[in-house]
């Protein structure tokens, strides 16, 4: 072609006037914004330039004609009056993409069989042979615009959409694409800050599309030069020196951009991701100059320079993950950048601004783009004092005389009075303060005392006939109370919603500080985690039963079966029991339970942990005999590593008998559950004695909430009730 040609330019919505910009420096003429796109003028290889430059575009179309198609004749008879042998080789492959919108044809797949129909009926009846379809890489792709009944017929020149740059092969949940990673860094101003020394650097770059495209926006190294497939290449008007010409100067300016590469970082604490960015990296052929590390958040700081732009992609509710898990994270976030990077500016990409809100930095500017159909906010940050929210320690909360405010504050001096007291005489350093004693306050308030005193708080998620302003409003009184009433400050207090559980969701986690704190129970010694899951690793209701199987283990061998962080194990080894043996399915509890018995200084020749699925490690070890078992299981659990689901209302009968067979002559098998509606199957275990002990195994601090769990004493038929198990003091 040796005349201007018409295009147009496709892009997510949002990024039309970064598009149009850029192509005006791609040597576009005549270029105009529309809504998802931008049409431009220019010669042949113009189109060519943009396939081969263009971060943002999706595709670059030719259109070859427009015409009136209202009825599928139109339609049909329109399409043929293209020329198609100048553009396809008869016995070539072809493609048809069809749109349409506010016409009377409404079927896009209908569409798209009569364009197909009236290319092949062409070309066969010319040639005698046709074209064949190929949906992936044809000779030649069609695109077709119906609005309002009128066709705008265009050739792909693309091919497959542009974000394809080639290099992503691995990739994670919900990635981004790699014209909209190129948008955020444009938004961003990245190429100025890369120009100034300043250093990249992304707190949770998943598979390194931001950093790829970050290293290619500043080494000058075109997006579609690793492509292997373009629209155009099999197309009969293909020019193919202009194109050579084109690879040539975009190799040779990769060549010169490269050494001027600044540092690039990035960032995730998932170890699959890393190795997914790894790879990606290495195929974009930056393996050298692009470092991605297998990082926790609270880790990730600048090395190689003093200032720079950080990005960070957070997961944001749409598609990862429940929105109430999520302010914690956007916090820490904000901690990190306040933290590490002052000076610096930042930009968080979220679907859900609100979140931007806790991260106690004040946006200068904000852009709205999209991740396919989702509206998200692009958030700019200065990182520097003037535009931090709350660095100044908080002014302690206002409790207004006659608020509900002061009632809640009144009630939990009460409490804390009452239990406070009870709990300096017992000597026990971890117990529950409040537990929904107000219905207006919906909470659990846990107190530790360990080297300082801290408080873990819990809502319950309420119903949905509460107005959920007004619930919000009362937590927010409730966690401005709290630190007061309780001479902590914020930082002390940590929060979380609890909602019904589904699948063993409470040990998933919540974050990651790996940060413990030690806490007292009588003789015993553990580890608690306010931060990192739901329950801190302490499960307080259970602390007379932890009590009870210390004062029957002496002597005995232990079993502990869902032994989740082996504090009962703990207090077992310490009331005499001559070995110990604990079975759970996680890891990271195993770990735990290691540190807790090290914390302790019980000798690991006498104390078993077994990483397994306990329903078939029973079946797999029913020669085994102990004295005392305690069988602790989760309502409910689903893991990759178990062969089965557990239920606890429909598993119980099996599961008791399974390991009430393990039990030594004479041995006792303590069984409990925190399933409220648990009715325990009495017929099913008729060869067992089972005595309801549940009164006996609530605490005084959980009296208010006798359904927090039951709890049964088995033996086998005939056993003697050799060991009276005795109440413990509450007074």
């Amino acid at each position: 072609m040796t005349t201007a040609c018409p295009f147009f330019a496709t892009c997510p919505k949002g990024i039309e006037s970064l598009l149009a910009e850029e192509l005006r420096h791609l040597g576009a003429e005549m270029v105009k914004e529309t809504r998802a796109g931008v049409a431009f003028e220019g010669m042949l290889a113009i189109g060519y330039r943009a396939c081969l430059w263009s971060r943002l575009a999706s595709r670059i179309l030719l259109p070859l004609t427009s015409f009136p198609a209202s009825t599928p004749e139109d339609l049909y008879a329109g399409i043929q009056s293209i020329s198609w042998k100048e553009h396809l080789d008869p016995a070539g492959t072809m493609a048809v993409d069809f749109t349409t919108s506010q016409s009377a044809i409404t079927h896009s797949h209908y569409g798209a069989l009569k364009v197909k129909d009236a290319i092949v009926d062409q070309l066969r009846d010319e040639f005698s042979i046709r074209p064949s379809v190929d949906t992936a890489r044809p000779d030649l792709r069609v695109n077709v615009y119906l609005l309002r009944d009128k066709a705008t017929v265009s050739l792909d020149l693309s091919g497959e959409s542009l974000h394809r740059r080639g290099y992503r092969t691995k990739t994670v949940q919900a990635p981004l694409k790699e014209n909209l990673a190129a948008a955020i860094l444009l938004r961003a101003n990245w190429p100025a800050i890369a120009r100034e020394g300043g250093m990249l650097v992304d707190l949770m770059c998943g598979s390194g599309t931001l950093l790829i495209e970050g290293a290619m926006l500043t080494a000058d190294i075109a997006p579609g030069l690793a492509r292997e497939y373009f629209g155009f290449l099999r197309w009969k008007q293909h020019d193919a020196a202009v194109w050579t010409g084109l690879l040539d100067e975009a190799r040779q300016r990769r060549e010169t951009g490269l050494p001027q590469l600044p540092p690039i970082h990035g960032y995730d604490h998932d170890p699959l991701a890393i190795r997914a960015a790894r790879d990606n990296i290495r195929r974009a052929g930056l393996g050298n100059l692009i470092l991605a590390q297998q990082r926790e958040l609270n880790a990730c700081t600048p090395e190689e320079a003093a200032t720079g732009l950080v990005v960070a992609n957070p997961p944001y509710g749409e598609r990862l993950g429940p929105g109430s898990e999520l302010p914690a994270l956007y916090t820490e976030i904000g901690t990190q950048l306040k933290k590490w990077f002052p000076g610096w500016r930042a930009a968080v990409f979220t679907g859900n601004p609100d979140l931007g809100k806790v991260m106690g930095l004040r946006a200068g500017k904000m852009h709205t783009l999209y991740n396919g159909a989702i509206q998200c906010k692009l958030l700019h940050f200065e990182i520097t004092p003037e535009n931090t929210v709350g660095e100044r320690a908080p002014k302690p909360f206002e409790i207004r005389p006659g608020s509900s405010a002061e009632m809640f504050a009144n009630r939990l001096r009460k409490d804390l009075q009452h239990f406070g007291r009870w709990a300096r005489r017992q000597e026990i350093f971890a117990y529950r303060l409040y537990d929904a004693d107000l219905h207006e306050y919906n909470l659990a308030v846990d107190v530790y005392e360990s080297d300082r005193r801290y408080v873990h708080v819990q809502e319950y998620e309420a119903p949905d006939t509460i107005d959920p302003n007004k619930a919000r409003q009362r937590l927010q009184h409730a966690l401005g109370v709290i630190p007061v009433v309780l001479e902590i400050p914020r930082e002390q207090m940590f929060f979380k919603v609890r909602k019904r559980q589904k699948g063993g969701a409470q040990y998933e986690k919540h974050g990651e500080t790996g940060e413990f704190h030690e806490v007292r129970e009588g003789p015993a010694r553990f580890l608690v985690n306010f931060t990192d899951y739901l329950d801190t690793g302490l499960f307080l209701d259970h602390r007379d039963t932890r009590v009870m199987l210390a004062e029957q283990a002496k002597g005995k061998s232990f079993l502990n079966l869902f032994g989740y962080t082996g504090t009962a194990t703990v207090r077992a080894a310490l009331g005499g029991a001559v070995s110990t043996t604990t079975v759970d399915m996680s890891y990271t509890y195993l770990d735990w339970a290691q540190r807790n018995f090290e914390l302790n200084k019980l000798p690991g020749n006498k104390h078993e942990l077994i990483q397994a699925d306990v329903q078939v490690w029973l079946k797999e070890n029913r020669q085994r005999r102990y004295g005392l078992i305690f069988l602790d299981p989760p309502t409910f659990s689903r893991s990759k590593r178990m062969e089965d689901t557990l239920d606890v209302q429909r598993d119980h009968a099996a599961l008791i008998s399974d390991t009430a067979a393990m039990l030594a002559p004479g041995g006792i098998l303590i069984f409990s559950t925190n399933l409220r509606r648990f009715k325990i199957d009495l017929e099913a275990l008729a060869g067992l004695t089972v005595e309801d002990i549940t009164r006996k195994t609530i605490p005084k601090d959980f009296e208010r909430d006798v359904k927090i769990h039951q709890c049964f004493r088995i033996t086998a038929a005939g056993t003697p009730n050799l060991c009276e198990l005795r109440r413990l003091p509450n007074d």
